[in-house]
């Protein structure tokens, strides 16, 4: 069932597109599976979700380099920020090689967005919160709160970056020290090649369906949490503890919910 759901963002990861007969383009085949896994999704009886409207060509690349004169911004979060808060189209937003000190959270509203970037080792989008630093509330920011990167709104495809979390791993039983790389919180999201580093609670694999392609995942112990449906293939999970325990924590409270995580080779 979790192959047949994330079959048309199989072709998202960079799978070789066979020439058809009628010559159709490499997005046209995308959106002719991407249609036909639509039609098998909305025949299940039992589906925590609706029908997914993706929207797979872009309207637009905004490019963001370290250097201003190769791009129009010099940071992610300005690029972000130049999408409508409502968006309705496809953004691809191609970021530069470099390491990009920055804390961002995309809104719940702002769907269809895509970042590109120049390679996971070469783009690295970083921070350094933990769980019980204060936010501007004046509270802790929590485990949710700690993140990198967040993403609130659905359709996400990220390609080919780093995501990471630089707080330091916390001595063995220490307290408030969660310190999330991404947290994905929306439905339909995709991720090739990138990679997730940090030491605690690394990959916060919050609620939605997800899927995940040829991608290295670093933490200490569960640090891919959380009560997403996600499918993971030809990942690599690295644990910097050496101490033992579980690399994942699902939170899957009851056998009715549809969530869980699949991890394939």
């Amino acid at each position: 069932m979790i192959m047949r759901l994330f079959m048309f963002i199989l072709f998202l990861g960079g799978a070789s597109f066979e020439v058809t007969s009628n010559r159709l383009s490499q997005y046209e085949v995308i959106e002719k599976d991407y249609m036909n896994w639509v039609k098998q999704k909305s025949s299940f009886k039992h589906s925590l979700f609706g029908k997914p409207k993706n929207k797979l060509k872009p309207c637009l690349t905004i490019r963001v380099n370290k250097k201003p004169s190769l791009a129009e911004f010099a940071t992610v979060k300005k690029a972000i920020s130049s999408i409508p808060v409502v968006n309705h189209c496809r953004v691809v937003i191609s970021i530069g090689a470099g390491i990009y000190r920055e804390k961002i959270e995309i809104p719940a509203t702002m769907a269809y967005i895509t970042i590109v970037g120049a390679g996971a080792d070469k783009t690295v989008i970083e921070w350094d919160d933990t769980a019980d630093k204060m936010g501007r509330s004046g509270h802790s920011l929590g485990t949710y709160g700690s993140a990198t990167f967040a993403i609130n709104s659905p359709y996400f495809i990220a390609k080919n970056i780093t995501f990471k979390n630089k707080a330091p791993l916390p001595p063995s039983g220490a307290l408030g020290k969660q310190a999330v790389a991404l947290r994905i919180s929306a439905d339909a999201a995709a991720f090739i090649g990138c990679k997730f580093i940090g030491a605690q609670d690394t990959l916060y694999d919050h609620i939605g369906r997800h899927y995940f392609k040829r991608c290295y995942i670093q933490g200490s112990v569960d640090f891919i949490f959380g009560n997403g449906l996600s499918l993971y293939k030809h990942c690599h999970l690295h644990a910097v503890t050496n101490s033992y325990g579980a690399l994942t924590a699902q939170k899957r409270e009851s056998m009715l919910e549809e969530t869980g995580f699949s991890f394939v080779k």
